[in-house]
């Protein structure tokens, strides 16, 4: 197989939940450049426009669907939209996520249920959701959930953002072992620091200070930097053994000691 063939996803179908934001975007434009039909899916119709412009400037499909990810029967109903205007989906991306700095003896219970509602009860809705069509059709395909870097190492400032992802990397090991023999690969993409709609409210001036003396590479990433990664594991020819893996990017800054 020839380089350009191992990460081509022409007659994919991926649904990018998140995909109106920044990262998730970025990924989606990736996938769709790579052949991909690509399905948007959040709350804002004119971020989803934004996004859709790049993509079809690119020559690649796109559309928007409005979705709320913590409610089952909004992700049934996105499925079977999806299964009827594209016949199917080999492709989930879970990159849904919120955050907040919160003091941890002053996070209320209102709080802590909304941030594990969008980034771990979501999650966890859709991969049952989609994953149920996947294991029911035979479907050899590959979930992506996005993962964070405070699921790895503790991280001050953010405690019900990392329970939440810490909960989501564990998922995807759990999905990825009972779903391997199925040909279905579960993986966890984990960003360092990269500047999004959800961290912007953390990241004040002593905070990216402190991020910037221990990332090697002393820069935030961007988003297109997450692009190769998120094809390496959408494709099934370039990362048909992969399942089950954390993989990071994020400058050096888990490999950062003293």
């Amino acid at each position: 197989m020839g380089s350009t063939q191992l990460f081509n996803l022409s007659g994919s179908v991926a649904v990018v939940i998140g995909g109106t934001g920044e990262l998730c975007g970025a990924m989606a434009q990736g996938f769709a450049e790579a052949g991909a039909q690509v399905v948007l899916v959040g709350r804002d119709a004119a971020k989803a426009d934004a996004k859709l412009a790049g993509i079809r400037a690119a020559g690649a499909e796109g559309y928007f669907v409005s979705c709320d990810v913590a409610k089952r029967s909004d992700l049934e109903a996105l499925l079977k939209t999806v299964v009827e205007r594209s016949g199917k989906c080999d492709i989930l991306v879970n990159g849904a996520g919120v955050n907040s700095a919160t003091p941890f003896l002053d996070i209320t219970e209102e709080e802590y249920d909304r941030i594990m509602g969008i980034n771990t009860k979501a999650t966890f809705l859709a991969c049952q959701v989609f994953g149920r069509y996947f294991v029911e059709n035979k479907i050899a395909a590959s979930i992506i959930n996005l993962g964070s870097m405070s699921g790895l190492l503790p991280l001050s400032r953010v405690f019900t953002y990392s329970m939440s992802k810490g909960a989501v990397h564990n998922l995807s090991k759990n999905l990825a072992r009972e779903w391997a023999p199925l040909g279905i690969r579960v993986n966890t993409l984990v960003p360092g620091f990269f500047p999004a709609e959800q961290n912007k409210k953390v990241l004040v001036p002593e905070r990216i200070a402190k991020i910037m003396a221990h990332t090697p590479m002393n820069r935030f990433g961007e988003g297109k930097e997450l692009v190769g990664a998120a094809l390496l594991l959408a494709a099934n020819g370039a990362g048909s053994f992969i399942t089950g893996h954390e993989l990071v990017v994020d400058g050096g800054y888990s490999a950062m000691t003293i």
